[in-house]
C-alpha cells in the first residue's frame, strides 16, 4: 500500500457513539455558527435534554464572553472522560469514513473523514506547505480555542478541507462501493441540518486506490499544468475551521518545544487532526461571497479616499450589472443617497476582495469612529447600507474553481472572503478521536 504519511495523512482510529445513543441528539452544528443567536443554542439544548450529545464536548462561541466560560470548559473536559469511561463513545477499527450529507439546499455533498499530519500544515504568511489556509489566520482568535483543546482528551471535528480534483478521482469513486460498505450511521440532523450517512472504509485495496489518487494530485506535472511550473503542490486547502486547525497546530508545536526528545512524539495523537475532505468540484459545495457593511462612515469621503489609493471608476446607477469584461474586478454599493458600482482599473489580487480588503483595513485604522461587519446576505447589506451613516458593499460571486490558483499565487485570502454554503449546511459534530496519551 502507498504510504499515506507521505501525503500528510493518517488512517485514524475513530470513536462513534454507541448504538443506544440517539444520533439526532448526539450531532450538533459547528461551534462557530449562530454566534449572535443564543436562542438557537438554547433550542438545541432543549431538544437534547439529558441525552448524551456533542454539545457537551464543545463550547459554542456564542458563550465565549460568558462570565462562567472557565467552568464551562472544565465541564467539557470532564464530560470527555466520562463519555469514554461510560462507553458512550466506542472505537472503530482504523479506517476512513465516507460521508454523504443532504441539506435543505443540495441533495448530496460527498466527503471523506481522515486525519491530517500537522507537520504538513502551516498557516504562516507565504507558506508553501502541503496543507494551507485559504483565509488569513487571526492570532487573537486562537487563545480560547487553545484553552479548550489543551485540557481536553478528545477532539470532535468541524474542519473541512478542500481538494482540487476536477476529474473526481478521489472521493467519488468510493461511492460505487457504498452499498457493500458497513453503514455506520444514517439519520436526520436537527435544526434543518438535513441528513447524514457514513460508511466505514477499511478495505486495503480501496484505501490504496484512494491514496494513489491523492498522490497523483501532488505530481509535479499535474501541479504545473494547473498552477504553473515550479509551484509547490497544494493537496488540501482549509475551507471551514481554519482557526480550529491552527489551534491544533499551535498546541502541537508547543508540545514539541516542551518535550526533551521530540523523536518520542513521532506517532503522538496530538500530531494529527481529524477533518472532512470535500472536492472543490462537488456539486453540493456552493460558495457564497461575504459582503461588507460599514457603519458611521461618510460615503463621499470614503470614495474620495478609495480613488486616491486605488485606480477605480465609480458609476452611479439604479440598476446593478456586472461589467461586460468578465475579468473586471468590481463591487456594488448602497448608501442613503446613492447606489452604484465601483470598477477597479488595476487589481492588486486575483479576487476583488483581495484588492479591496487592504484598503478597508487601512481606512478603518485611519477612522476609528467607523466599524465594519461581515454579512452573508446581499438583501441585508442592501437594506442596512441605505440607512444614514452606513455604506453597504456587495461583492461579486466567487468562482470556487479559482480558489487553489488564488491561494498559490496570492497566499491566504483576506478574512471573511467566502462561505461554503448556508449556516445550517456547516459540518455537524459526530465522530471523535483521542488526542492525548494515557
Amino acid at each position: 500500500m502507498l504510504n499515506p504519511a507521505d501525503l500528510g495523512i493518517q488512517i485514524p482510529a475513530v470513536l462513534v457513539p454507541a448504538a443506544h445513543v440517539d444520533p439526532a441528539k448526539w450531532a450538533v452544528i459547528a461551534c462557530d455558527q449562530y454566534t449572535s443567536d443564543p436562542e438557537y443554542w438554547a433550542e438545541v439544548r432543549r431538544r437534547i435534554g439529558n441525552s448524551p450529545s456533542t454539545l457537551d464536548l464543545i463550547l459554542p462561541e456564542v458563550y465565549l464572553e460568558d462570565p462562567e466560560v472557565e467552568s464551562k470548559i472544565q465541564r467539557i473536559n470532564e464530560r470527555m472522560r466520562a463519555f469514554l469511561a461510560e462507553k458512550i463513545l466506542v472505537p472503530l477499527a482504523p479506517g476512513l469514513i465516507l460521508l454523504d450529507r443532504r441539506t435543505a439546499y443540495v441533495p448530496s455533498r460527498k466527503g471523506l473523514l481522515l486525519a491530517v499530519d500537522l507537520e504538513k500544515y502551516d498557516y504562516k504568511k507565504g507558506t508553501k506547505s502541503l496543507i494551507r489556509p485559504t483565509e488569513e489566520t487571526i492570532a487573537d482568535r486562537l487563545p480560547p480555542r487553545i484553552k479548550i483543546r489543551e485540557g481536553g482528551i478528545l477532539e470532535v471535528p468541524h474542519i473541512m478541507l478542500l481538494l482540487d480534483d476536477p476529474e473526481r478521482t478521489v472521493i467519488e469513486p468510493l461511492f460505487r462501493y457504498a452499498p457493500d460498505l458497513p453503514r455506520l450511521y444514517d439519520f436526520d440532523l436537527m435544526m434543518n441540518g438535513g441528513h447524514l450517512t457514513g460508511y466505514h472504509v477499511t478495505d486495503p485495496e480501496l484505501l490504496n486506490q484512494t491514496f494513489k489518487a491523492l498522490a497523483r494530485l501532488t505530481d509535479p506535472e499535474v501541479t504545473a499544468a494547473k498552477y504553473g511550473a515550479g509551484e509547490a503542490p497544494l493537496l488540501f486547502a482549509v475551507g471551514d475551521g481554519n482557526h480550529s486547525l491552527a489551534t491544533a497546530k499551535a498546541i502541537w508545536e508547543k508540545l514539541k518545544q516542551q518535550t526533551a526528545n521530540p523523536d518520542t512524539l513521532h506517532n503522538h495523537p496530538a500530531r494529527y487532526c481529524l477533518v472532512e475532505v470535500v472536492n472543490l468540484y462537488d456539486e453540493g459545495l456552493i460558495f457564497h461571497p461575504i459582503h461588507r457593511l460599514l457603519f458611521n462612515v461618510d460615503p463621499d469621503h470614503f470614495f474620495r479616499e478609495l480613488q486616491s489609493h486605488l485606480r477605480c471608476r465609480i458609476i452611479t446607477t439604479e440598476h446593478h450589472e456586472a461589467p461586460s469584461d468578465p475579468n473586471a474586478q468590481y463591487f456594488h454599493f448602497f448608501t442613503a443617497t446613492a447606489t452604484g458600482t465601483v470598477i477597479f482599473d488595476h487589481s492588486g489580487s486575483v479576487l476583488t476582495v483581495g484588492t479591496l480588503q487592504p484598503f478597508l483595513d487601512a481606512y478603518l485604522d485611519r477612522h476609528p469612529e467607523s466599524r465594519i461587519d461581515y454579512i452573508h446576505g446581499a438583501e441585508t447589506v442592501t437594506t442596512l447600507g441605505r440607512q444614514p451613516g452606513n455604506l453597504g458593499l456587495i461583492l461579486p460571486p466567487l468562482n470556487k474553481h479559482d480558489l487553489f490558483k488564488t491561494v498559490i499565487r496570492d497566499g491566504a485570502l483576506p478574512r471573511k472572503t467566502f462561505s461554503m454554503g448556508e449556516a445550517d449546511e456547516k459540518r455537524f459534530y459526530f465522530e471523535a478521536r483521542i488526542i492525548k496519551r494515557d
